[in-house]
């Protein structure tokens, strides 16, 4: 696959999970966003704690060791150089949407009292480790991307952080650790943060002097979380605000989800005012 990428004149980067205590959802929309069966004590996280949307928090499982939690950093380091060998030109850890670093950065699910719990600070551990890792492994020229949300797929309404000073706790110890650029996932990207017009790509790339992307919802009618209902995706003309941003300078880079699994040709379809496909959650189904 990196090949076929690269004989197209492309570069490519993996994406590395660690989902920790969430589980996606079915494919039918219907499914729940974690499961407390049989198993869940085993899975890594920092309190063994999930909850939101209208849940309750509980603990449906244990606190990591800080033995698990030095093995799963050391994991992530492995995987990138994997991914280094394989080809790949870069790398963007996930760290967003309520997964294992996000779980480590919000005080909800991070009840820790150790150096990986606590304040902002010490909650910030766990990613500035991963990265510092990761770096050990690739090298200072390999490029590293950090993709954030202060969403959650369990909490839509939660938020990592109520101003810019919290966000700047979170992102310029990460920015300073060797963070190339950071990815700003939001439900809408022309919703501004903070109470301001800014969007979260704006406000990082403010904070932190590094390159950023922004995504969320470009060229649909609805947010992720409609789509998890089982909801259907409109095409809509939304990019206006975003070309206003790329020439302002306020975000660098553009990322596109559903709307490219509906329309594969999707920057021709856009260049050339070609109607788009509406998306739809079974669309899927076709990718594996």
């Amino acid at each position: 696959m990196v090949e076929q990428v690269h004989d197209a004149g492309a570069r490519i980067f993996a994406q590395l999970w660690h989902v920790g205590l969430v589980r996606k959802p079915r494919v039918d929309g219907v499914g729940r966003l974690y499961e407390s069966g049989p198993g869940s004590d085993d899975r890594l996280s920092p309190s063994g704690i999930i909850g939101g949307n209208g849940l309750s928090f509980e603990r449906v499982g244990r606190p990591a060791t800080l033995n698990e939690i030095r093995g799963a950093i050391q994991a992530y380091g492995a995987a990138a150089c994997t991914a280094k060998t394989l080809g790949f030109d870069g790398v963007e850890i996930h760290g967003a949407h309520g997964y294992l670093i996000d779980q480590f950065l919000w005080d909800q699910t991070n009840l820790r009292e150790d150096e990986y719990g606590g304040d902002i600070g010490r909650r910030t551990r766990f990613a500035t480790e991963v990265i510092q890792e990761i770096r050990a492994n690739v090298g200072p020229d390999f490029p590293v991307v950090l993709r954030l949300s202060t969403w959650k797929q369990q909490d839509y309404n939660a938020r990592l952080a109520a101003n810019p000073e919290e966000w700047a706790a979170i992102v310029r110890p990460l920015a300073a650790t060797g963070v190339d650029a950071f990815h700003l996932s939001q439900r809408r990207y022309w919703e501004g943060e903070f109470g301001t017009e800014a969007n979260l790509a704006t406000w990082t790339k403010k904070l932190t002097g590094k390159p950023t992307i922004t995504v969320g919802s470009i060229t649909l009618d609805n947010s992720t979380a409609e789509m998890m209902r089982g909801e259907g995706s409109l095409p809509k003309d939304n990019l206006a605000p975003l070309l206003a941003g790329l020439e302002r300078e306020d975000f660098d880079l553009v990322a596109v989800g559903r709307a490219l699994i509906a329309n594969p040709d999707w920057p021709h379809r856009v260049r050339n005012g070609t109607p788009l496909v509406p998306y739809s959650l079974s669309m899927l189904q076709t990718l594996v």
